[in-house]
């Protein structure tokens, strides 16, 4: 707590440490837990909800199905799987159907997401498990920023954990086909909003992924930021991804990006509270440096990987930083990738409740320093 950030300690797990905490921790005399996933293909969606069940957990839970327009036949029916078994582990359940584009083609699931989920009664939930392994950006980002807000205005639930199943290998045989039209995902514009983020140095933190170059670079045309730190994973499983991903986006770091081996930012695969602290502490760089010429404000585009997504959200989330984002319209996936690794590695945080002491360093909302 020496910086004043508000998950810096935070009480996070991972491996057989998150097995533990979540095949223990929901048995507790009391606790009434409903579980938020993902309804997709990805066969991670189940992940969560088989240890739950395998517990015995007293949960319930509610299946969003990420809707777009013309779904590839077999992912839909890799999806059905799914869902059938996800009911069937969790008997007591509600499936939330979400379009994510409009009928004139604008983004609107994350829109859509908050305002089902908030008519949702908590009344005698204790924790909510929001599980993004099988859910988008655009529709976790604003799900999990519902229920931190509803906690610190003392509305149920009383706390809030996030679970990901991580499996890079899995990541590499799925890759989404990207929308034409950026944006900022919903309730993530953060200073953006101000007349005095016009005058702001605006850095941009892009999270580099194998195929997205097409997407990147049209969102950094749309970001228009006046710098560039591209967010590379490091260390990862693969020891060799950081340098594949940066000879994969040469071009963009020699000419439209204008990046040297200065401006990399590294961060650990499998650590969301690195990346976490990292951005926070470039926030906090920034903030002296800038002060008397307009401000500065970070812009991140989490596209990656979903566990250091999680660091983005977190960051995102304490300062109101603004998160720009490309929707994915599809999806292709590798036929052969039947399943997800047999063993994957479970990571957990417990993002808000009554673990931490009161009182916390509040958010940050619409400020740009």
């Amino acid at each position: 707590m020496a910086h004043g950030w508000r998950w810096d300690p935070c009480i996070s797990h991972d491996g057989s440490e998150a097995e533990s905490f979540a095949s223990e921790y929901f048995l507790q005399t009391g606790r009434k837990a409903l579980l938020i996933a993902g309804g997709g293909f990805d066969p991670r969606a189940t992940q969560i909800a088989e240890r739950l069940a395998a517990a015995g957990a007293d949960a319930q839970a509610l299946f969003i199905r990420e809707n777009r327009p013309n779904p590839d036949s077999e992912l839909t029916r890799r999806a059905e799987k799914n869902i059938e078994k996800l009911q069937t582990l969790l008997p007591s359940n509600d499936i939330l159907a979400v379009e994510i584009f409009g009928a004139d083609g604008a983004v609107v699931g994350g829109r859509n997401v908050t305002l089902g989920v908030s008519r949702y009664d908590l009344t005698e939930v204790t924790d909510v498990i929001v599980d993004i392994s099988a859910l988008s950006v655009g529709t976790a980002f604003p799900l999990i920023r519902l229920f931190v807000e509803q906690i610190n205005r003392g509305k149920d639930p009383q706390n809030l954990h996030l679970f990901v199943s991580h499996d890079p290998n899995l990541d590499a045989q799925i890759s989404s086909v990207a929308s034409d039209v950026p944006g900022y995902v919903h309730g993530f514009k953060g200073g953006l909003t101000l007349d005095a983020a016009s005058r702001a140095a605006k850095l941009w933190l892009p999270q580099l992924a194998m195929g997205r170059q097409q997407a990147l670079s049209r969102v950094h045309d749309f970001v228009a930021p006046h710098d560039t730190c591209p967010i590379l994973p490091f260390p990862a499983r693969d020891p060799r991804l950081g340098d594949m991903l940066a000879e994969e986006y040469l071009a963009e770091f020699e000419s439209g990006w204008s990046v040297d081996a200065r401006d990399v930012v590294y961060a650990d695969e499998q650590d969301p509270l690195h990346l976490y602290r990292t951005i926070l502490r470039l926030d906090d760089l920034r903030k002296p440096v800038f002060r008397d010429a307009g401000g500065s404000i970070l812009v991140l585009s989490p596209l990656g990987s979903k566990v250091m997504s999680l660091g983005a959200l977190m960051a995102a989330l304490e300062r109101d930083l603004p998160v720009a984002y490309l929707e994915s319209i599809g999806y292709d996936f590798d036929a052969s990738a039947d399943l997800a690794s047999p063993t994957p590695h479970i990571i957990h945080v417990w993002l808000e409740g009554e673990v931490y002491p009161q009182p916390r360093p509040r958010l940050k909302k619409g400020h740009v320093p």
